[in-house]
């Protein structure tokens, strides 16, 4: 059979993207002249063991929409209007991803690289400008080695189906990464994420020991052919803003065969900001080996459950000794009252008992260990908080990831195969640095704070242990010693609507401003995986290293400059860029 030449190629790719796209409406992608000559370019570096066409969406394509959506976990970016890619690429080989970078730099193209599609705000499949994505899901390989202790994935792969088939080779092992099991392994390990086992362990970059990159030259590169340079760098700096990560090779941790949960809550009448404000004093020095995350939000009442309410309103034409004597008498037949009593009955609904908001402090924890032992810590360490080993479930680690994910402990395991989100709602974050407890003064602020705007939550997690003893530019992730916790500000929300969203995020950046005294400041530090365009953005043009600078310096603190350095070194025309990317020097 004849093989088609590059000229030919890029004739039969412009036919096939001469229909029209403008059904998609004002948040259609926008035709490009480039457009052809670039699908050409894809076809012309195709191996003919690895064929990448089946691996080309474009809008024609009747499955364009459906896999540009399947990995959307913020729908605030699943509208209408939302700016779509000209073309998706679910890259099946590396080389792939080799033809993808090479032909995007010839045809000036804007790449966006997304693994899981968890980033806060979209950054991984949504741009202002003409762009197309690079899909990471189908790359999705994970090769266990459990005598060595070690591992590859491929960044397409979920923490969850890494924790399965670490628990399919070994009890004793598993990886201190997050507890959503949907999230992509590139886009979490490249920006230095976390789990509840980092005060023993670490982060995820802490344990990673090798990795192949595809470069802005399209070259496949390991640790060695990198070098440490970049190796540092795509160990938490932003993995997309210096290539392309495949995979990495990762140092599995030993766990017990046995874990321990709790999970207890108090309300302010529980006495909750006394027992908050020993969290903040302990939680960083508690055990290594346990890790309790505190959440703070508003719920209704005593119990916060709807119930029936009846109200009496009476007027009597008497004095109140003369009406309860009445009353004794008469209240059982109402329809025989005494005449000089009117009693009006409503009938409705109210929440629980009081019915008025609360503030109400969750401790979600884990214990590399059994209860008994977790029990007697807590009495040594946190006796405030009254764990009993009746609050306590002894269960698998790989178990502990249903239980942090709010699955039914005794839910089959296999259920973290599933790529599909428990939930999906439209969503803010924004995140800060504890470096010194809050008294009991600031805390009465924030649950007034918080009571006052309902629907924002706050989640803290514990820092100390491992987390301390790991210099601050080991990797580029700084936040180490000094930070007691860490800081995230959530709201979800189901309305649509820009005015709904306005009003969530408005609500989001109100409680993060009222937060200013009592968190880490010059700078006001924040953690890289928890996008937030709030911090600022880059446009990616001649002030791109300035902009840069006002997000970078909070993100990574004095990493920032070393990071810059690789940066201008490795990719030097800025190719691997997004909205907060990290710049090439001027």
């Amino acid at each position: 059979m004849e093989v088609l030449r590059p000229e030919m190629l890029s004739l039969l790719a412009i036919f096939l993207l001469s229909f029209s796209w403008q059904a998609f409406g004002s948040g259609s992608p926008s035709s490009s002249s480039s457009s052809g000559p670039f699908i050409g370019c894809l076809l012309s570096h195709s191996q003919p063991s690895h064929p990448i066409s089946p691996a080309i969406y474009t809008p024609n394509n009747s499955s364009y929409s459906s896999v540009l959506q399947s990995y959307i976990r913020n729908l605030r970016f699943n509208t209408s209007t939302t700016h779509k890619p000209f073309l998706i690429l679910t890259a099946l080989h590396e080389s792939h991803i080799q033809a993808a970078v090479l032909c995007a730099q010839k045809h000036n193209l804007q790449m966006k690289i997304r693994s899981g599609g968890h980033d806060y705000e979209g950054v991984s499949y949504v741009s202002e400008v003409e762009f197309f994505i690079l899909d990471m899901f189908n790359l999705r390989s994970i090769s266990i080695d459990a005598e060595k202790e070690s591992a590859w994935v491929q960044a397409g792969a979920t923490l969850g189906e890494l924790y399965y088939r670490i628990a399919e080779k070994s009890k004793k092992h598993g990886f201190p990464a997050g507890v959503c099991p949907t999230v992509g392994v590139g886009g979490h390990f490249g920006g230095g994420g976390y789990g509840n086992m980092m005060r023993k362990y670490g982060l995820t970059v802490d344990s990673i020991v090798d990795a192949r990159l595809v470069d802005v030259n399209g070259r496949i590169l390991d640790r060695k052919s990198m070098g440490e340079d970049l190796f540092w760098a795509i160990r938490g700096g932003g993995a997309a803003s210096f290539g392309v990560v495949v995979s990495y090779k990762i140092k599995l941790v030993r766990i017990p065969e046995t874990v321990t949960l709790f999970r207890v809550v108090k309300t302010l009448e529980q006495n909750a900001t006394d027992i908050v404000h020993t969290w903040m004093n302990v939680a960083d020095k508690l055990d290594n080996n346990l890790f309790i995350r505190l959440i703070m939000d508003v719920a209704n009442g005593t119990d916060g459950k709807n119930t029936g309410r009846a109200t009496f309103n009476a007027m009597f034409l008497g004095d109140s000794e003369t009406l309860v004597s009445v009353m004794s008498k008469s209240f059982p037949e109402l329809d025989k009252l005494d005449n000089n009593l009117f009693i009006r009955l409503i009938m409705d609904v109210a929440n629980g008992t009081e019915g008025k908001n609360t503030g109400r402090a969750t401790f979600n924890a884990m214990f590399l260990g059994d209860s008994e032992t977790l029990v007697s810590v807590m009495s040594k360490s946190f006796p405030e908080l009254g764990v009993k080993k009746s609050d306590c479930n002894e269960t698998t680690w790989l178990q502990s990831v249903l239980f942090w994910t709010n699955f039914p402990l005794g839910t089959a395991d296999d259920v973290l195969l599933s790529r599909i989100p428990q939930t999906l709602t439209y969503l803010k974050r924004k995140s800060d640095y504890l470096k010194n407890p809050i008294s009991k003064e600031g805390l009465e602020i924030i649950w007034k704070r918080l009571i006052e705007l309902k629907a924002v939550i706050l989640t803290f997690n514990p820092y100390g242990g491992r987390m301390s003893e790991i210099p601050a530019d080991a990797t580029p992730f700084p936040h180490r010693a000094g930070n007691l916790a860490k800081i995230q500000y959530a709201a979800n929300w189901n309305a649509t609507g820009k005015e709904s969203t306005d009003y969530y995020i408005n609500l989001t950046r109100l409680l993060y401003k009222y937060m200013t005294p009592f968190v880490s400041k010059n700078p006001r530090e924040a953690f890289f995986n928890y996008k937030d365009l709030d911090l600022g953005i880059t446009h990616n043009g001649k002030n791109s290293y300035w902009e840069g600078r006002i997000y970078g310096v909070k993100y990574f603190k004095g990493n920032f400059k070393r990071l810059v350095k690789i940066k201008t070194k490795v990719d030097p025309g800025n190719f691997f860029r997004n909205e907060q990317s990290i710049p090439p020097l001027p």
